[in-house]
């Protein structure tokens, strides 16, 4: 039996991050898939376990060779990707596949797979707790916050297109919501 795709999306310090690896420890069969990204690697990030960490040009010869299931610019000169032959790997060996990525790749993967896929948006309480958190998290500059903030607000707009809204005011409560509304998905 083939498996089937947990999408997560979010505005940037949404806590979808947490909320994944929260289901990857409590979900049997969960594969989390790893995204393909040319910006820097981060202190306390693994090339291939948080992200393939590609350069421009290699990440650029593999949109022209089709080798993403979906990839975004998501910021200026900033492009995050799905390999297809890592996510059909999986599936036909009837693994389950979680992904945390950008809204528009959510947004085509969901319309890849169809009803093979669970998409989760996790939307913050307010744009205002939003660029806290981002700046509790001390990883970007604040021009950087600032241009995640105003991509945040365009990004919410797109949460009425996903199966599932999870609000993450807590996020003990969000991860038991989405923990929650992924059992019933895989189960059915």
């Amino acid at each position: 039996m083939a498996g089937k795709l947990i999408i997560f999306a979010a505005p940037s310090g949404s806590g979808k991050t947490s909320i994944v690896k929260f289901l990857i420890e409590r979900i049997d069969n969960q594969h989390f898939s790893v995204s393909a990204t040319n910006r820097p690697i981060r202190k306390n990030e693994t090339d291939g376990k948080d992200y393939y960490f590609l350069s421009t040009e290699a990440f650029e010869e593999k949109i022209r060779d089709k080798a993403f299931v979906e990839w975004e610019e998501v910021y200026d000169g900033r492009f995050y990707g799905t390999l297809k032959s890592s996510v059909d790997n999986m599936l036909n060996a009837g693994k389950n596949v979680i992904f945390d990525v950008d809204v528009k790749g959510a947004l085509n993967l969901k319309s890849t797979y169809g009803t093979q896929a669970l998409s989760v948006f996790v939307k913050p309480p307010s744009l205002e707790t939003l660029e806290h958190r981002l700046h509790k998290r001390k990883t970007d500059s604040s021009e950087d916050i600032k241009r995640r903030t105003n991509k945040a607000e365009w990004e919410m707009n797109f949460a009425p297109e996903f199966d599932v809204i999870v609000v993450n005011d807590k996020l003990e409560q969000a991860c038991r919501e989405s923990l929650q509304k992924v059992k019933e998905f895989l189960n059915q």
